[in-house]
């Protein structure tokens, strides 16, 4: 599944500015952020921009966290106001990149948008889950406070739902893959209601019904849109749903649109299913994470060759995570493999692609959220 791209330079110094997504939608835009970066040469732009604004930036996007609204018991939503350069033309169900600064250093990950580009108060809301591996995400539920000023990435992905949507569409959810679906629906109710007996079917599972986010918002919509018929699944109680008798809790799935966002064995069963039925091609899927190979070797040294930096790292560990750890400033876009905006040079020495084992070559140009050193090599950051 491709994904747009984030058009951000592998930087060695904060003194070079990103190219940002949509530049040339905004040539006047643009046009004023190269003019104020040349009167203040050679000091930074934002040494003058932040005396007005700390939202205001020549080289890249931030945020301030107004609010941090519990969802459940392990999960909140972050309401975040853009500052300056961020476009509000995103499509319901992308995600955006966000880094905090962690113990002196910026941590990057990349979560769903679960508001609407329909909006008039100009801020954007992530609803993350703190994951027991997480380190951000616990961070982010439970230790970010209002006022925190964060880096953001422009909105992608291609997760989404067209406008006007289709005429009959299935939602298949669990867990935190509920957050993309949920700025499809909130878009969708207020651009003219869902509307239509059975437009949309929505199923989700959680383990309980305390687990699951948005709950009140989601009965809501249930009760106010005709078009809007919610079906949730406790699994402690009720199991997981066997993908294979779908038929019996939406007899007419075959004939809808699905998006489908959830745990990877989830997704890899609705992959069977439609591909078996010959009808993948109505079959949207976001994955939130990428399926690894067994891991081999022993790892390497990696020299960041641009950067002058040099790290000693595992087999297990990513080449962006190695030059995040070393203060480096990777090019990133959804670190799970698929949009390609992480993609750097291999110098020297050999790389291994974490997901299916095969190794790269120098002169070869590698992803690195999802490879690893293969022994010693030199990337071009």
């Amino acid at each position: 599944m491709a994904k747009n791209e984030i058009k951000i330079a592998a930087n060695v110094a904060d003194t070079i500015r990103p190219n940002l997504k949509g530049a040339n939608k905004h040539p006047g835009l643009q046009a004023l952020r190269s003019v104020v970066g040349r009167i203040t040469t050679p000091l930074l732009p934002d040494d003058y921009l932040k005396l007005a604004n700390p939202l205001w930036s020549a080289r890249e996007l931030r945020g301030r966290v107004v609010e941090v609204r519990r969802e459940t018991v392990d999960s909140a939503t972050l309401v975040i106001k853009p500052g300056w350069g961020f476009h509000f033309d995103y499509q319901p169900g992308q995600y955006v990149g966000i880094g905090v600064l962690m113990n002196g250093r910026w941590r990057w990950r990349s979560y769903s948008l679960t508001s609407t580009p329909v909006t008039r108060d100009r801020l954007i809301t992530i609803t993350v889950k703190a994951m027991p591996e997480g380190f951000l995400s616990a961070h982010l539920v439970d230790g970010v406070t209002p006022g925190t000023i964060v880096r953001l990435a422009a909105p992608q992905g291609n997760f989404v739902i067209p406008d006007p949507a289709p005429a009959s569409v299935l939602f298949l959810t669990a867990g935190s893959g509920i957050t993309p679906v949920m700025s499809m629906l909130r878009t969708l109710a207020r651009r003219n209601g869902i509307g239509g007996t059975g437009h949309v079917v929505h199923v989700h599972s959680a383990p309980t019904e305390s687990d699951v986010m948005f709950a009140a918002e989601l009965a809501r919509l249930h009760d106010a849109h005709d078009g809007y018929r919610l079906i949730v699944r406790p699994t402690r109680t009720q199991g997981r749903l066997d993908l294979a008798q779908l038929s019996e809790v939406v007899p007419d799935w075959r004939d809808r649109d699905t998006w489908a966002c959830g745990p990877e064995s989830m997704l890899d069963d609705a992959h069977r299913l439609w591909s078996s039925e010959r009808i993948q091609d109505r079959l949207h899927l976001e994955r939130f994470a990428a399926t690894r190979a067994p891991t081999r070797g022993t790892g390497g040294t990696v020299t960041f060759e641009r950067s002058g930096k040099t790290v000693d790292v595992d087999a297990a560990t990513s080449l962006m995570d190695a030059g995040e750890d070393a203060g480096i400033r990777m090019p990133f876009g959804c670190r799970m493999g698929i949009c390609q905006s992480c993609v750097v040079g291999l110098v020297d020495g050999h790389v291994r692609d974490l997901r299916t084992g095969v190794e790269h070559e120098p002169g070869s140009r590698v992803q690195t959220c999802v490879s690893a050193a293969s022994g010693d090599c030199v990337l071009d950051v």
